[in-house]
């Protein structure tokens, strides 16, 4: 093969860390000889949907919508696909595309094709998704927990793959430890990340379905939720009032900057933390724990540098 042949970048940075080896990449042409790296014109009958994919479910209007962008502009990235054997090939990549492409009455898309069993193709297609950007933080934890279980990756060696802090990867699957309802409140924008982190570790399930309740019955923000855990109050009655406490609060709000702070110290010791100023300009930086151990966690990670 000519040395001028230039390796195209897969789809994804997860999918092109998990690619990277060129001898997994073969695309057939019309002559049947192997080539590396190029794309190939598939017929779209000879594709068969992934079995693995995280994703099921695929909102209609969405799709027609790609599928008008489809036929004015083409499809802009390519579908990822494995070969099966003689004229078949399964997705491993590119579903939305490949159902927008049927609808837009498509005879053929272009494709990268790879070699690739089960598992490693399990692997590619969850990395994949990780990527997506309409992901709701439930969808991400349980993709999470699948590159866990069922391709037997730890954090750290998921962390590599998918280019995402242990600590944000840790702070997701914790969600999954939160009740149904909770978890489907946030998959539906009932309430935020920011709500939900809260409650993991504001008690047992029961408190933590009645401050879901407390949160959706009164819009509570999640600077009124955390003052209510922290108070302990749990009363109907006295939540309004700590509702208007939380409001009439000295502090004032941190800037862009510190807020980004918060963010990346919190992902760091895989706790909340917290920056409070008052009018007057003095202040605290707050790391929450939940015990002992979980203290001595954070100061070890905080030692470290």
């Amino acid at each position: 093969m000519s040395s001028n042949v230039k390796k195209r970048p897969a789809m994804g940075k997860g999918l092109q860390a998990l690619l990277e080896d060129a001898k997994s990449d073969i695309t057939i042409k019309n002559n049947d000889s192997a080539v590396v790296g190029s794309i190939s014109m598939i017929p779209i009958d000879q594709i068969e949907a992934n079995p693995f994919n995280p994703r099921t479910h695929f909102e209609q209007e969405a799709l027609e919508e790609l599928s008008l962008s489809i036929k004015s502009h083409g499809i802009i990235q390519p579908l990822t696909v494995r070969k099966l054997g003689n004229n078949k090939f399964q997705l491993i990549s590119g579903e939305r595309r490949f159902r927008a492409s049927q609808i837009a009455g498509l005879k053929e898309v272009p494709a990268y094709i790879r070699v690739a069993n089960d598992q490693s193709m399990l692997e590619m297609a969850l990395v994949e998704n990780i990527h997506r950007e309409d992901l709701n933080a439930i969808e991400i934890a349980l993709t999470y927990q699948r590159l866990i279980e069922e391709c037997s990756l730890t954090q750290d060696q998921m962390s590599q793959k998918i280019a995402k802090s242990r600590s944000s990867i840790t702070n997701h699957l914790r969600l999954l430890k939160l009740p149904i309802i909770i978890q489907s409140g946030l998959k539906e924008n009932t309430i935020s990340m920011g709500h939900a982190r809260c409650l993991v570790s504001a008690g047992d399930e029961e408190l933590q379905i009645k401050l879901f309740d407390h949160i959706i019955a009164n819009k509570l923000s999640v600077r009124e939720l955390e003052m209510i855990v922290k108070d302990g109050i749990y009363d109907d009655k006295k939540i309004k009032s700590s509702k208007n406490k939380a409001s009439q609060n000295t502090t004032i709000d941190i800037t862009k900057n510190q807020e980004t702070f918060c963010h990346f110290l919190s992902d760091k010791v895989s706790s909340k933390v917290e920056i409070k100023k008052s009018t007057q300009g003095n202040g605290k930086i707050v790391i929450n724990f939940n015990s002992e151990v979980d203290l001595n966690r954070v100061i070890e990670i905080l030692n470290k540098g």
